[in-house]
């Protein structure tokens, strides 16, 4: 009953950019010639690697390049292993003395959900002011930062950055800079063609609200998107607050739902970018979570399922499974007194803990301008449930 992966703006493999308006394709394979004095050898075939630059012939106007987008066919990597995280947000100093120092300005963007910082360099974070991070965004669920260095830091110095606060995931079927693959990049460029045409055609909008790759047994906790090109106006991304979306529930509903679990699937999202010739560099891989999660470092209970990977209800029978799934998707997805819209500037990085929300891009502009984005993803625990507790909806620290 979920939509299917291909019903993501944000993971649009590599032959499909060159539908949305993108010529001059990459070579198919790059075969390495024995040297003429040696004994003839079968030609060596080297991993197929698409690349943006050579989509767009060579040259690009991209402000980062570095930044663009390859597809390595000869990335596999191992089924990833359990490992135990360490949640910085838990105990930081609540007042955020190393995080907002005199002088920065922090703004809510909704009541319940959604803040704007400026005044604050977010590479220069102390450890201290790095767990205060943490925290802040755990219970703002998503923070935009203004007017950051990130883009313009080498691309190991904004990973070690992103790697205090978790193992980095490496993102299965998405393109990334040549060289880290723990950086999803985020790209969409060319003038309105066949692929996005299609991709209305059964829709009336591209709104697919998800949570990043909760497949995974240790889903992404504290996350990090930042921009490089954006069009003028369009590109948005919305965020919706899961904690409250659980909040608003009845009592014996949200009593019901404790115990649940679903499983969560990524095999369809790598049958799509395999069904397009696209890279898939770890097997794909379900999971069981609970369908309400609590956060470790506030103790907030969250509805911890969505529409791109949330497949069924583990016990219950078909029709029950996605009636119960159906209601949650439209409860969550209605709920435009718990959703914040983050508009996107240059410099801007926008944080949000994907344990307790959900997101949707919005790909609403027919201009060709070009959208360019990095994600760092460093994982988190094991999704845990803690008892249900009538009426408990305070922040537990």
């Amino acid at each position: 009953m979920a939509p299917s992966v291909q019903q993501l703006p944000e993971d649009i493999p590599a032959p499909s950019l060159e539908k949305l308006g993108i010529t001059n394709d990459a070579p198919e394979e790059v075969l390495q010639e024995a040297p003429k004095q040696a004994p003839k050898q079968a030609p060596k075939e080297v991993p197929n690697v698409k690349r943006q630059i050579d989509l767009e012939g060579g040259k690009t106007d991209a402000k980062y390049p570095q930044y663009l987008p390859t597809w390595n066919h000869g990335q596999k990597y191992p089924p990833l292993e359990p490992f135990t995280h360490v949640e910085h947000g838990k105990g930081a100093d609540a007042t955020f003395k190393d995080l907002l120092p005199e002088g920065s300005k922090i703004q809510k963007l909704t009541p319940s959900i959604g803040s704007e910082v400026t005044g604050v360099q977010l590479s220069k974070l102390t450890a201290a002011g790095k767990d205060q991070l943490a925290l802040l965004v755990a219970q703002r669920k998503v923070v935009a930062f203004r007017d950051q260095d990130f883009a313009d830091l080498p691309l190991q110095e904004a990973l070690d950055f992103g790697g205090y606060f978790g193992r980095h995931h490496i993102h299965p079927t998405s393109g990334s800079p040549e060289g880290f693959p723990e950086l999803h990049i985020v790209h969409r460029y060319g003038a309105t063609g066949s692929e996005f045409e299609a991709f209305l055609a059964n829709r009336n909008s591209t709104v697919s609200w998800h949570s990043d790759v909760t497949y995974e047994a240790q889903t992404p906790g504290t996350t990090f998107l930042y921009i490089f090109d954006t069009p003028e106006t369009g590109g948005d991304t919305l965020f919706a607050n899961q904690v409250e979306a659980y909040n608003r529930l009845s009592e014996p509903l949200k009593e019901r739902l404790h115990g649940l679990k679903a499983v969560h699937s990524g095999f369809e999202q790598a049958q799509f970018s395999r069904d397009r010739d696209g890279v898939v560099r770890r097997e794909p891989v379900k999971n069981e979570h609970p369908l309400v999660r609590t956060h470790p470092a506030t103790g907030e209970k969250a509805l911890f399922v969505n529409t791109g990977f949330t497949r069924s209800i583990v016990g219950l029978k078909k029709e029950e499974s996605e009636a119960l799934l159906a209601f949650l998707f439209n409860h969550i997805s209605r709920g435009i007194d718990y959703q914040a819209r983050v508009r996107w500037a240059p410099k801007t990085v926008v944080v949000w803990d994907n344990r307790v929300t959900v997101h949707s891009a919005t790909a609403d502009w027919r201009t060709g301008e070009r959208r360019h984005l990095a994600r760092i993803t460093p994982q988190a625990e094991v999704p845990f449930e803690t008892p249900y507790v009538k009426g408990d909806v305070e922040t537990k620290a």
